[in-house]
C-alpha cells in the first residue's frame, strides 16, 4: 500500500483539475474586468453603467466603489431610489459601510424603505466619531416619526445635543414642539441660531421653524402664511432630506385646525406635484388631502385620495399613516351613517391606535375617534390616549390653534354621551377662546345651539346662524346635521321648513342623516294634519345605508324614545301589531339578537342625537 488512495470509484485527479480550471477561469475574468476599468480610467472616461455591472458581478475595486458612490451622491436629492441602489452596489464592490452610511440611510428613507433606513442609521449611531452623524440622526428621527412615535424623534435629537445640532435645529424644533417639550425647544433655539447660506432649503427650514413656533405662540394667525411659504420653498428646492414632518403637511394641518380645509387642499396639491419629501412622504400628503375632503363633506374625493395614498409607493403604509387611514375610515362611515361599516372601521382603528403614540400633529384623528367612541359607548378605549393629548396641550400652554378643534370634538362626544359634566369644561374653553379665535367663536355658537336643540328650547334663527357658521369654517356636514336635527324637533311648521331648507342649502347632496329623518317627520306631520295616513307594512320605499326603510326609521326613533307598540301606533297611525312587525324586521336587518342589542344598533342607524336627553 502506498500513501495514494486507489480505492474503487474515487478519481481525485479529475476533481482537482476541475477546481483548478474554475479558479483559472475566475482569475481570467477578474483580470479582464480589471483591464476594462484600467482602459476606461486611462482614456478618462466615466465608468458609468460598467461600474454597476462589475459590482453586481462581484468585482471589487476601489475605483468602481468611488464611481458608484459619486453617482449615488449626485442622484441622492433628485432620485433617492436610484441612489439607494448605487450605494448598495458600492458595498458589493468592496466599499466601506461606515463613510456613506448616513447618505445610504437617507436614500432608503426617502424611497420608503423605513426598516432598512432605520437599521442603517442605528449602526451608524453606534459608531464612535461616526461621519455625517447629524444626517444619521435626521434619518433616525424621521423614521421614528413615520412609525408614529414622534417622542422618540425628540429623544434622538436630545441625544445629539444642541451643541451638535447646527442645520438640523429646525427639524428638532418640529419634533420637540410636536411632543410638548417647550423647555428643550428653547434650549435648541438658544444654542443653535440659524446660520449658513440662505439657500432655498435653508429658507424652507427656517420658515418651518418659525411657523411651528407661531402655532403655539400668542399670534397663531401668522403661522399659516409662514408655513405655506415654507412649503413653497421646499417645493422649489426639490430636496428629499429626512423630515419628521414636511412643511406641506404642517401647513395643511395648520389650515385644517384653523377652519380652512380649502387652503389645506391647495397646499397639499402643490406639495404632491413637487414630490415634497420623496416617495416616503406621499402617502401622508394624500391622506391629509383625504381629511380635507372629508371635512368639506366630499366623501368621493376623500376615497380617491385614500386610494392614491395606498398606491403612492410599493411599501405598506407606515404606522402613522395607517392610523390616519383608520381614523379617516371611521369618519367617512360616521358621516355616511353606515352602521355596519362604522363598527368594522372602529375595530380597525382600535388596532391601529395601539401602534402609535399621541403627538401634536395627530390631534385631528384622535378627535374623530373620541366622537365615535362616545357614539359606540366605548370611550374607555381612547381615554388614556386623550389624557395624553390634553397633557401635551397643557405643557404647551393650551395653544388655541391646536386645542380648539379637540375641545369641539369633546363637546360633540359629551353630547352623544349625554354627559353635562363632561360637556361644561370644553364648552367653557371654547367660549374663553372666542375672544382670540374666530373658529372658536363659531364652534362655541354651534355647541350652544346643539345643547338648546337637545333640551327642546331653541330659536330657529339661532340654530340657522350656528349651522351656517359651521359650514363657513369648513364643516358643512356638521352644520347640516345641526339644522336637520333641529327641524325634527321644531314645534312650528314654519321653523321646520326654514331649518330643512338651511340643511339642504348647506348640504346640497342631501346625505346628512338628520335632515333625511327631519323630512320624513315633516311629511308625517303634514299628513296627520291634513288627512289620515294609510297603514302599510313598511316593506316598500327606499332603504338607506343602514338597511332600514323610511317607516322603520320612524318606528325606530319612537322605540328609542321609550314608546310602547300602542303608543307608536297612535303616533304614526298604524296598529300595534304592525308596529311589532316593524320591530321584528328591524332586528333581522340590523342583526340584533335581543332588544338591548336592537336599541344600540338603532341608535347607530338613526344617526347622532337619538334619543334626545
Amino acid at each position: 500500500m502506498t500513501g495514494q488512495d486507489h480505492r474503487p470509484g474515487y478519481d481525485t485527479t479529475g476533481a482537482d483539475d476541475q477546481g483548478l480550471s474554475k479558479k483559472t477561469s475566475a482569475a481570467r475574468i477578474r483580470s479582464q474586468q480589471k483591464d476594462l476599468v484600467d482602459e476606461a480610467i486611462e482614456l478618462g472616461q466615466p465608468l458609468g453603467e460598467l461600474a454597476r455591472d462589475l459590482a453586481r458581478q462581484g468585482f471589487k475595486d476601489p475605483r468602481v466603489v468611488a464611481e458608484l458612490e459619486r453617482s449615488a451622491d449626485d442622484a441622492l436629492e433628485a432620485d433617492p431610489r436610484l441612489a439607494a441602489e448605487l450605494y448598495a452596489e458600492a458595498l458589493l464592490a468592496g466599499g466601506d459601510e461606515v463613510p456613506k452610511a448616513a447618505r445610504r440611510a437617507q436614500a432608503l428613507a426617502a424611497s420608503g424603505d423605513l426598516d432598512a433606513a432605520g437599521r442603517t442609521a442605528d449602526r451608524l449611531l453606534a459608531v464612535p466619531g461616526a461621519p455625517d452623524l447629524r444626517l444619521g440622526v435626521d434619518v433616525a428621527a424621521a423614521v421614528w416619526a413615520q412609525r408614529g412615535m414622534l417622542s422618540r424623534s425628540a429623544d434622538t435629537y436630545s441625544w445629539l445635543g444642541p451643541a451638535r445640532m447646527e442645520g438640523s435645529a429646525p427639524l428638532a424644533v418640529v419634533a420637540m414642539i410636536g411632543t410638548g417639550n417647550g423647555a428643550a425647544t428653547e434650549e435648541i433655539l438658544a444654542a443653535a441660531p440659524i446660520s449658513g447660506s440662505p439657500t432655498l432649503l435653508a429658507v424652507a427650514l427656517s420658515l418651518t421653524q418659525e411657523g411651528v413656533l407661531r402655532t403655539v405662540g400668542p399670534a397663531p394667525d401668522l403661522a399659516l402664511p409662514e408655513l405655506i411659504r415654507a412649503s413653497d420653498m421646499m417645493n422649489a428646492a426639490g430636496s428629499s432630506i429626512p423630515l419628521p414632518e414636511t412643511p406641506g403637511a404642517l401647513a395643511a394641518l395648520c389650515a385644517l385646525h384653523s377652519g380652512e380645509p380649502e387652503v389645506a387642499d391647495a397646499v397639499l396639491k402643490a406639495a404632491l406635484a413637487a414630490g415634497q419629501g420623496g416617495d416616503a412622504c406621499r402617502p401622508r400628503l394624500f391622506l391629509l388631502r383625504a381629511w380635507s375632503s372629508m371635512q368639506q363633506d366630499n366623501a368621493n374625493d376623500a376615497r380617491l385620495a385614500i386610494n392614491e395614498a395606498l398606491k403612492a409607493n410599493h411599501w405598506p403604509l407606515t404606522p402613522r399613516d395607517g392610523f390616519m387611514l383608520a381614523a379617516l375610515e371611521v369618519g367617512l362611515a360616521r358621516r355616511g351613517s353606515d352602521v355596519h361599516e362604522l363598527v368594522l372601521a372602529w375595530d380597525r382603528a382600535r388596532e391601529a391606535m395601539m401602534h402609535v403614540s399621541v403627538d401634536l400633529y395627530s390631534l385631528l384623528p384622535w378627535g374623530e375617534l373620541m366622537i365615535t367612541a362616545a357614539r359606540l359607548r366605548e370611550s374607555r378605549r381612547v381615554g388614556h390616549y386623550l389624557d395624553s393629548a390634553w397633557d401635551l396641550l397643557a405643557r404647551l400652554g393650551n395653544p388655541l390653534m391646536w386645542s380648539v378643534p379637540l375641545h369641539w370634538a369633546a363637546v360633540q362626544a359629551a353630547l352623544l354621551s349625554e354627559d353635562p359634566a363632561g360637556l361644561a369644561p370644553h364648552a367653557a374653553a371654547l367660549v374663553r377662546a372666542s375672544e382670540h379665535s374666530h373658529l372658536a367663536s363659531v364652534l362655541a355658537t354651534g355647541g350652544k345651539a346643539w345643547v338648546s336643540v337637545l333640551a327642546g328650547r331653541f330659536e330657529a334663527s339661532d340654530v340657522e346662524t350656528a349651522a351656517r357658521g359651521l359650514a363657513a369654517v369648513g364643516m358643512p356636514w356638521e352644520g347640516a346635521r345641526l339644522a336637520g336635527h333641529a327641524a325634527a324637533h321644531a314645534d312650528e311648521r314654519r321653523d321646520m321648513v326654514k331649518l330643512l331648507a338651511c340643511a339642504r342649502d348647506i348640504h346640497p347632496q342631501g346625505a346628512a342623516p338628520s335632515s333625511g329623518a327631519s323630512q320624513r317627520q315633516q311629511d308625517a306631520r303634514t299628513t296627520s294634519t291634513d288627512q289620515p295616513v294609510m297603514e302599510n307594512d313598511g316593506g316598500s320605499g327606499a332603504h338607506d345605508s343602514s338597511g332600514l326603510s323610511a317607516r322603520e326609521r320612524e318606528v325606530g326613533r319612537l322605540i328609542l324614545e321609550g314608546k310602547t307598540y300602542r303608543e307608536i301606533g297612535e303616533a304614526i297611525y298604524i296598529s300595534p301589531r304592525t308596529a311589532e312587525h316593524h320591530v321584528a324586521r328591524m332586528r333581522r336587518r340590523l342583526g340584533a339578537e335581543n332588544r338591548s342589542e336592537l336599541l344600540v344598533r338603532l341608535r347607530l342607524a338613526l344617526g347622532e342625537g337619538y334619543p334626545p336627553p
